[in-house]
């Protein structure tokens, strides 16, 4: 960015109260409407502009923010034909400076999933000891509103600032197949972007400001094996006809080492940055066990004595370096099995896996997904009938080297509102956004942030907002704002 340019102190109490207030008086209430509003991605609402529920979120917002008559915004729906809507914002620059920061955040959701307390509901927000349970709340539509609050706290000081513009897309949680559309439309107007502020992405603990250093990439589709062409009696064709689970193992055996979970081709890997090694070596020892003890596992009574199911690792280090660095499968959906009060003794025709590959940050998607369909369609067992069609993929990202002044402002915005130095963190998930804008603006500093900490439980049940630390964390925006050159 261009030469320091010394900004005013900002009244961080002050701050701290005009964004709490705004939480607690009108944003806590936004989003719990928000959440009520079955507004899932299109990967999981084919039917989404019928439905019109994407659109009522984005209307809400577009009317809330207009209702806070920021001194110099300008705010815009922004459409493209077939394509989920994109809302986009500008405030006028208060100071002399060709810079640009850009603020993203998503308002799609994911779907209900299952498993929720009684009392709870992906639809039916409820807000109980500083939690607003319910899905999208945390991930991601409390964005835009964190957004309008520390650009107001800003303005309430008359503090200075760059030119800022807001993009608010709804189809992150499907990849955000629209968003290369959208940034080559709006590319002249978002100017030379400096620093990008984006507000989707986790925690590490809710004791201190946290930047996200890299984000895994994603290469996911549908492998199916077909071996009749209708279901047959087991007890007929067992032995003879091969079963397409069995040889469902057997591709996933060429892809992956069953019985640790590594992943097998070296494609999928890369060499970690020494830096991102230091930085997990820092988290490790502020974090300790809780890497991984905050995951909801299960346990059962054995001999009286209570055991818990173990993570594939307790040494803290090696636990941030598998979720961040290290390429892992999951199989996120099944399809060809009947329930289980329908299943009768039927050697079932087909066999069908949705898989997700999580990627390293260096490895680029699309090879990755090509090298999967290789792997796994070439000399099927019993030449049975294998495809694997793939679905989203997205590379990874890997942030740039913090320059003087950014590193200076995080730490400062840690220490002011949290008490605590600022914490660097990997994450396992895809923000598609940041390799896009990493590319577009090589230059741009990338302050990647967000809600998501322990027990959160974004996508799964009982997801929630931490809203004491959305505060905090509103205002440490603030004053990053506050120190841009």
């Amino acid at each position: 960015m261009n030469a320091r340019i010394p900004a005013p102190v900002l009244d961080a109490p002050q701050v701290l109260r005009e964004v709490s207030n705004a939480w607690d008086q009108d944003i806590v209430g936004q989003l719990s409407d928000y959440i009520a509003i079955p507004a899932k991605s299109p990967m999981f609402d084919a039917e989404w502009e019928t439905h019109g529920h994407l659109e009522r979120v984005v209307q809400n917002t577009a009317a809330w923010i207009e209702a806070q008559r920021v001194p110099g915004l300008r705010l815009e729906v922004v459409r493209l034909p077939g394509q989920t809507p994109v809302l986009f914002f500008e405030v006028d620059a208060t100071r002399s400076t060709a810079q640009t920061v850009l603020m993203y955040g998503h308002l799609d959701k994911q779907p209900e999933f299952s498993g929720w307390r009684t009392d709870l509901g992906p639809w039916t927000p409820k807000y109980q000891d500083g939690l607003l349970f319910g899905r999208g709340g945390a991930d991601d539509g409390y964005a835009a509103y964190a957004a309008i609050a520390a650009i107001q706290a800003l303005k309430s000081q008359q503090q200075t600032h760059p030119r800022i513009v807001g993009l608010i897309e709804t189809c992150e949680e499907s990849g955000s197949p629209n968003l290369l559309q959208y940034i080559d439309t709006l590319g002249p107007r978002l100017g030379d972007v400096g620093l990008v502020v984006c507000l989707d992405s986790g925690a590490g603990n809710y004791d201190q400001l946290w930047l996200t250093n890299s984000l895994r990439g994603v290469a996911g589709g549908v492998l199916k094996v077909q071996i009749l062409t209708e279901g047959v009696h087991s007890g007929d064709a067992s032995g003879l006809v091969p079963s397409s689970f069995r040889i469902m193992r057997q591709l996933l055996d060429r892809l992956e080492d069953s019985a640790t979970g590594r992943l097998l081709p070296a494609e999928f890997h890369c060499e970690i940055p020494s830096e991102r090694l230091a930085q997990a070596r820092a988290t490790a020892a502020i974090l300790g066990e809780a890497v991984y003890r905050y995951f909801p596992w299960a346990h059962y009574d054995c001999d009286g004595g209570k055991t818990f199911a173990l993570p594939t690792t307790t040494d803290p280090l090696q636990g941030l370096l598998n979720r961040t660095w290290l390429p892992t499968l999951s199989v996120v959906g099944v399809d060809g099995f009947p329930d289980m009060k329908d299943a009768g003794n039927v050697l079932r025709p087909f066999t069908a896996f949705k898989l997700s590959l999580r990627l390293p940050p260096l490895v680029e998607a699309h090879s990755a997904v090509q090298q999967l369909k290789r792997l796994l369609e070439d000399n099927a067992p019993y030449q049975a009938r294998v495809t694997f069609e793939p679905g989203g993929q997205a590379t990874g990202w890997n942030a740039p080297a913090s320059t003087a002044w950014f590193e200076k402002a995080l730490d400062e915005a840690s220490q002011t509102y949290f008490g605590a130095p600022c914490g660097y963190i990997g994450q396992g998930g895809t923000i598609p956004l940041m390799n896009m804008l990493s590319q577009g603006f090589p230059k741009a500093q990338m302050m990647v942030c967000g809600v998501l900490g322990p027990k959160s439980n974004a996508h799964g049940p009982n997801e929630f907002l931490h809203v004491p630390y959305a505060k905090k964390l509103t205002a440490a925006v603030a004053h990053v704002l506050a120190q841009c050159p």
